[in-house]
């Protein structure tokens, strides 16, 4: 069998292949990358490197030849996912690819989250592909927040328009954990899976985390989204891209991220990673 995995050298894709090559010999690995030099110490590895950009469906199609199942994460050009993971997909059965499994967002197809109209377009996609599939609906990764270490250290303060709305997040090598595990396992195929943290936080708790990280006591400060907007405008962001932070901060006041699902822990077999941990790095 072999897995192609594509954005090998991403975030969440270079810790899918970490786990693979917990279990599976390299060869059977395919990374499907933008840039090879960047994936030259997966090559060292044993593992196939093949290039091809998710606007490229020809060297896609050349990518998937001779794979059986192939990870498509999740592209990260918000605003431009749904066409390229169109090409991903067609690619995938072009090649004759018989099992994808996709990186999702969370109530995707009856969210009224910001980023789901993307990813319900590309579920409804792939239900009426050829393909045999996989969806996994992964909430919010505690690593967004690393981001905020620093803020937090020189103000001592945690300033966002996320109310008392909760984050059922989880690290990413979670997540990428239940991607090997989709991968290498029967019986996933047709499956829809929500995963999230076995735990729900709010944002006095995720100040908490900041501030045991950052080595201070951190607050939560309550604003709105006007202020939030305002605020990162001052900050240097374009109008469009800090009303659209400010939204995903509305997002969680209005609880999109909190529910709780067992799925994630169940396919792991262990805890979700904790806030700090994750915050650590």
């Amino acid at each position: 069998m072999t897995i192609a995995i594509t954005g090998a050298t991403g975030a969440l894709g270079s810790l899918v292949v970490d786990a693979l090559l917990r279990t599976e010999a390299p060869e059977t690995l395919v990374a499907v990358v933008r840039d090879e030099a960047k994936a030259a110490p997966l090559a060292e590895r044993g593992v196939q490197v093949r290039v091809a950009d998710y606007t490229d469906p020809a060297a896609l199609r050349t990518a998937f030849t001779g794979v059986d199942k192939v990870l498509l994460v999740s592209s990260p050009e918000v605003g431009q996912r749904f066409p390229q993971h169109k090409n991903v997909i067609e690619a995938a059965q072009a090649a004759g690819v018989a099992h994808l499994v996709y990186t999702s967002l969370t109530k995707a197809t009856t969210s009224a989250h910001a980023l789901a109209p993307e990813h319900k377009a590309t579920e409804e996609l792939l239900a009426t592909s050829d393909l045999a599939t996989t969806v996994l609906r992964n909430n919010w990764y505690h690593e967004n927040y690393a981001a905020n270490v620093d803020q937090a250290r020189e103000t001592g303060a945690l300033v966002a328009a996320a109310g008392t709305g909760k984050v059922a997040g989880a690290a990413r090598r979670d997540y990428a954990d239940a991607a090997a595990v989709v991968l290498t396992t029967a019986g996933h195929e047709g499956k829809v899976y929500e995963l999230t943290g076995d735990t729900a936080y709010d944002y006095d708790a995720l100040a908490a985390a900041l501030g045991e990280v950052a080595g201070r006591e951190v607050r939560y400060q309550p604003a709105t989204v006007d202020e939030v907007r305002a605020g990162l405008v001052g900050a240097g962001l374009d109008e469009g891209t800090a009303g659209f932070v400010a939204t995903l901060d509305a997002n969680i006041a209005e609880g999109m991220l909190a529910e709780v699902d067992p799925t994630l822990v169940q396919l792991i077999g262990r805890p979700t990673t904790p806030l700090v941990e994750a915050l650590k790095g």
